[in-house]
């Protein structure tokens, strides 16, 4: 049996085929599961950062800054922090994204090098470990400025 979706239903898969078309040529999907947390990452990065995003092809590595730099960009829109998977290929590189869905808000929790937060996790493991929001916090406060991203579009924050 079909049905017809709710009014608010339908408001947000316009949205999420709106961003679905934008950012088609990157292969970010948007879809309505845990994916989609992980793409509006990645287009926020594209957008605040200049990143050159690979798409889904590239393990470990979501973009490459104007500067050349791997990056690996986190998103999670509860305060818990970041998943991470046992990969091969590492970024030189982190970006790390806190959303607030409720006012509509986005924060840079973490802009630096990948390696220091990876030191934070086991050196062998199966599935996912999480490093926390407030580790990321704690490792943002000694990264110099000369190691962070800069931001293209800094009158969006």
């Amino acid at each position: 049996m079909k049905f017809p979706l709710p009014e608010p239903v339908l408001k947000l898969l316009a949205a999420r085929n709106e961003l679905k078309a934008h950012y088609e040529n990157v292969d970010l999907r948007f879809t309505l599961d845990g994916n989609l947390v992980g793409d509006l990452g990645e287009a926020v990065a594209a957008d605040l950062f200049g990143l050159r995003l690979t798409g889904r092809s590239n393990e470990g590595i979501d973009g490459y800054a104007p500067d050349g730099r791997s990056v690996q960009v986190k998103a999670s829109g509860t305060k818990r922090g970041a998943p991470f998977r046992p990969v091969e290929t590492h970024a030189d590189h982190l970006l790390f994204f806190h959303f607030d869905y409720d006012l509509c808000l986005g924060e840079v929790v973490y802009n630096g090098p990948e390696e220091p937060v990876r030191k934070l996790l086991p050196p062998n493991w199966v599935g996912q470990r999480s490093v926390s929001a407030p580790a990321f916090r704690r490792l943002n406060q000694l990264v110099s400025e000369f190691e962070r991203l800069p931001m293209i579009q800094q009158d969006r924050c």
